[in-house]
C-alpha cells in the first residue's frame, strides 16, 4: 500500500508580508494566511497517486496552533491524517532547524507505517529558500528530486518511481529508488475541488499535535533560535535604480560616445545606435 507524507507550510499572504525590524522574523498577527500554494500542488499528486494505488496520505506542518487551518484544508483536499508540530521552542527556526524537527516527524511516522514519498512543494511563498525539503532528504539519508512537473510511474513493488524534473533547459526523466523526497513544481498536480465527504471530514476533524517532548525526542541544541545559524542582520527596500544617461550615436557620433563612456566613473549609460536600436 502507498503511503506518502505531504510535508506543508501556512504562509503570509504575500500581498500583505511584513517583517519586524527588530526580530527580522516574518510578522504573521494579523495578517491574512494561505497554504503554500507549491505544497497544495504537491498534496495534489500525493492524493492522485493514492487513488491510483490505494493507501494513504499523511500531512504534517511545523508552526503555531494557527496552523491548524491548513491542515483542515489539507483534509477537504484528501488527506487522511493531519499532524502540527508546535510549541514554543520552535519559534524562529531557519531552514536548518525546521528540517531537523520535520526529519524527526517523518522517522517517527515511518516507525509506525513505513513511507514510500515525501512531497514538499518548491518552496515557500514566504522565504524562497526551496532548503527544506533536500535538508530533510540529507538528514534522512534518502534520495532527493527537485523541481518535479510530472510523476510518470511508481511501483511500490520493486520500490521505484519515473518522475520529470526541470532543469534550466532541458526536462530531465528520473528513476530512483523508494523512499524519495520530491520537491513540486505547480504542474505536477492540478488542486481539485474540496468533494462534500471531504469538506464534512475537514469540519469535525481535529490534527494530532506533537509538542517538543512527546512524542519526538529532540536535541534542543537543534531546535528553534537554538538550532539556527542564519540570522537575519538587517531588512530595508532596495533603492529604485535610477535611470542611466541616454547617448545618441547619430548625433554624437560613434567616436564622441566611446569616449564620454570611457570618462564615466560607472557605466550607467543606455547606447542607443544609430541603425534600428541595435
Amino acid at each position: 500500500m502507498f503511503h506518502a507524507v505531504v510535508a506543508i507550510k501556512q504562509v503570509p499572504d504575500t500581498t500583505n508580508i511584513r517583517i519586524d525590524p527588530e526580530t527580522g522574523n516574518l510578522v504573521r498577527a494579523g495578517v491574512p494566511a494561505i497554504l503554500n500554494p507549491y505544497d497544495a500542488h504537491a498534496l495534489a499528486a500525493a492524493v492522485e497517486w493514492k487513488g491510483k494505488l490505494g493507501g494513504k496520505v499523511t500531512v504534517i506542518s511545523m508552526g503555531p496552533p494557527s496552523f491548524k487551518a491548513s491542515i483542515g484544508e489539507s483534509i477537504e483536499l484528501g488527506a487522511d491524517r493531519g499532524i502540527l508540530i508546535s510549541a514554543r521552542q520552535f519559534s524562529g527556526a531557519d531552514t536548518l532547524a525546521t528540517s531537523y524537527v520535520l526529519a524527526k516527524a517523518i522517522e517517527k511516522i515511518n516507525s509506525e507505517d513505513p513511507v514510500d514519498v515525501i512531497f514538499f512543494g518548491k518552496q515557500a511563498i514566504d522565504g524562497d529558500t526551496a532548503q527544506v525539503g533536500p535538508g530533510v532528504s540529507v538528514r534522512l539519508g534518502i534520495p532527493v528530486i527537485t523541481y518535479c512537473s510530472k510523476i510518470n510511474q511508481i511501483d511500490c513493488e520493486e520500490k521505484t518511481i519515473v518522475v520529470q524534473r526541470n532543469a534550466e533547459i532541458k526536462t530531465e526523466l528520473i528513476r530512483a529508488t523508494l523512499p524519495v523526497v520530491l520537491t513540486c513544481e505547480k504542474e505536477i498536480a492540478k488542486v481539485p475541488f474540496a468533494s462534500l465527504p471531504n469538506l464534512v471530514k475537514a469540519l469535525r476533524y481535529e490534527p494530532e499535535i506533537w509538542g517538543y517532548e512527546e512524542p519526538l525526542e529532540l536535541d534542543r541544541e537543534k531546535v528553534g533560535t537554538k538550532g539556527s545559524p542564519t540570522i537575519v542582520y538587517k531588512t530595508a527596500t532596495p533603492e529604485q535604480p535610477v535611470a542611466g544617461e541616454l547617448l545618441d550615436c547619430e548625433i554624437l557620433g560613434v567616436a564622441q560616445v566611446v569616449k564620454t563612456v570611457l570618462a564615466k566613473d560607472k557605466f550607467s549609460v543606455l547606447i542607443e545606435s544609430a541603425v534600428g536600436g541595435k
